[in-house]
């Protein structure tokens, strides 16, 4: 089965427009306003580079994040905003509560497609931050199982034949 292909323009535009309807409200703190939107800021370089590796992975990155500031800043302000707005804008609560769990649930299925399209651009399927690590690739390495055939391999310490102790060259 093959994967669609989903356009990072409408994953932007779905995310954007339901951060806003979810900010109709201010029921989240700021952490939430910046964090969202600087991840739809970070997508948007991604549509402006085609060609750039680093956008798309920095904007899957973001995604992933902020699923779990999502999910704190909703474990932590839900209950209390639900309490504090009355009749008359309680409606006005509910959808903007819904807009923002709306648009934490498709973050999972973003990513996904964020992944594909960052596979797309050449990206590897393992992700290098850059730390060294250790591996069993050997082909760089110099085997010292072969002596070098020339005329320094039967004397190898630079000794002169004779005896007398000759100069030596590092």
């Amino acid at each position: 089965m093959e994967i669609p292909a989903i356009n990072l323009k409408a994953i932007l535009l779905v995310h954007w427009i339901l951060t806003v309807w979810a900010c109709l409200l201010s029921w989240l703190p700021a952490s939430y306003v910046l964090g969202n939107f600087s991840v739809l800021a970070v997508g948007v370089w991604a549509i402006a580079q085609r060609d750039s590796i680093d956008a798309v992975l920095l904007f899957l990155i973001g995604l992933a994040v902020t699923i779990l500031t999502d999910i704190v800043h909703f474990g932590i302000y839900y209950a209390a905003a639900e309490l504090l707005y009355e009749r008359s804008t309680r409606d006005l609560f509910r959808f903007s509560g819904g807009m923002a769990i709306l648009s934490l649930l498709l973050k999972p299925v973003s990513c996904f497609f964020v992944y594909q399209m960052y596979r797309e651009r050449g990206g590897e399927y393992n992700v290098n931050f850059g730390f060294p690590s250790i591996s069993r690739n050997r082909d760089a390495y110099q085997s010292i199982d072969h002596n070098d055939q020339s005329g320094s391999s039967a004397n190898p310490f630079g000794q002169a034949e004779d005896g007398k102790s000759g100069t030596r060259s590092y």
